[in-house]
C-alpha cells in the first residue's frame, strides 16, 4: 500500500507539472466601474500595484509593463527609441516589415513570432509567472492570396487583466477564434480602414469583443482615426487627451466601453 501511495505522489506530481497554466481570460467576468486609468509616467518609473502600464510607441508597437518589472513590446521592429532598454518579451507579425524584424536582439529572452511554416501557424503559451502570453492564429492576405494562420492575435494575461493585440488582422475572427480569445478587457485594434480590416468590419469586431478599453493603432493621420471614432461614438465613450500612455487595473476599468486614443512616441530618457 505504501508503495502505491508513493507511485501516486511521484507520478501525480509529474503530471501536474506538465499541465498548462489556466487561462483566466477564457471565462466570464465583469469589469469593476471606475475611470481613473490615464497615467503620465516615465517608462523607467515603477508601475502601480496590481496595474499595467501600456505605452504607444509607433504604428502597432506598444510597450506593456507590469508591477513586477516585466516588459513586452508588441509588433517589434528592432527599434523602440534611442534608449538602453531591452524588453523581456517581443511579439511580431509578418503582414509587413513594419511589424517584425528578421534580426531581433539575441539578448531578448522571449522572441515570439506570430507565424510558423507557411499555412501551419504557430502556438505560444509562455508562462512568465506574473504574466501569461498566448496567441490565437488568424489568416492574412499575401502574394499567394491568403496565408492560413499567418498572423497572430497575442493575449497578455497579467494583474487579472486580459489584454489583446489584434496584430495585422485581415478578417473577422470566426466563432472558434472568438472563443479562444476569451474575455479581452483591453484591446489594441488597427483602424487604418483598409490595409487591415475595413472600418465597418473592425467596428463589428469591437462590438463583439465588448472590451472595456479599445486603443486604436495602425492609423495614418487623423482622417482614418476620426472616421473610426465617429463610427463608434454611439457605443463607446471617447477619451482623447494627447497622452501616449495609460495605467490600468481591474478596479479602474470603465463601466462603459471606452476608446482611449494614445499618441505614438518612441522611448526617450526624461
Amino acid at each position: 500500500m505504501r508503495f502505491l501511495v508513493f507511485l501516486f505522489l511521484v507520478f501525480g506530481t509529474a503530471l501536474q507539472a506538465q499541465e498548462r497554466r489556466y487561462s483566466h481570460c477564457i471565462a466570464l467576468a465583469e469589469a469593476t466601474p471606475g475611470m481613473s486609468y490615464v497615467h503620465l509616467a516615465s517608462f523607467r518609473d515603477p508601475v502601480e500595484r496590481n496595474s499595467v502600464r501600456i505605452r504607444y510607441l509607433d504604428h502597432s508597437a506598444f510597450l506593456i509593463q507590469t508591477e513586477g518589472g516585466l516588459s513586452v513590446v508588441t509588433d517589434y521592429t528592432g527599434y523602440i527609441g534611442n534608449v538602453d532598454f531591452l524588453p523581456d518579451v517581443v511579439t511580431m507579425n509578418h503582414g509587413h516589415s513594419s511589424h517584425w524584424t528578421p534580426v531581433p536582439d539575441p539578448a531578448i529572452p522571449h522572441v515570439l513570432r506570430g507565424w510558423g511554416e507557411f499555412g501551419k501557424g504557430i502556438e505560444h503559451h509562455v508562462d512568465l509567472g506574473e504574466m501569461l502570453v498566448r496567441n490565437v492564429s488568424t489568416d492574412i492576405r499575401s502574394g499567394f492570396g491568403m496565408e492560413t494562420k499567418g498572423n497572430s492575435i497575442f493575449v497578455f494575461e497579467v494583474a487579472g487583466l486580459c489584454i489583446g493585440h489584434l496584430g495585422h488582422l485581415h478578417h473577422e475572427p470566426d466563432a472558434a477564434q472568438y472563443a479562444a480569445l476569451g474575455r479581452l478587457d483591453v484591446v489594441m485594434a488597427a483602424v487604418d480602414g483598409g490595409m487591415t480590416l475595413d472600418h465597418q468590419t473592425m467596428m463589428t469586431v469591437m462590438r463583439r469583443l465588448k472590451s472595456s478599453i479599445v486603443i486604436p493603432m495602425h492609423w495614418f493621420g487623423r482622417g482614418t482615426l476620426d472616421s473610426f471614432l465617429i463610427g463608434m461614438s454611439e457605443d463607446f465613450a471617447i477619451v482623447d487627451e494627447g497622452v501616449n500612455d495609460l495605467e490600468v487595473s481591474l478596479r479602474s476599468l470603465p463601466d462603459r466601453p471606452t476608446i482611449i486614443v494614445l499618441q505614438p512616441k518612441f522611448l526617450s530618457e526624461p
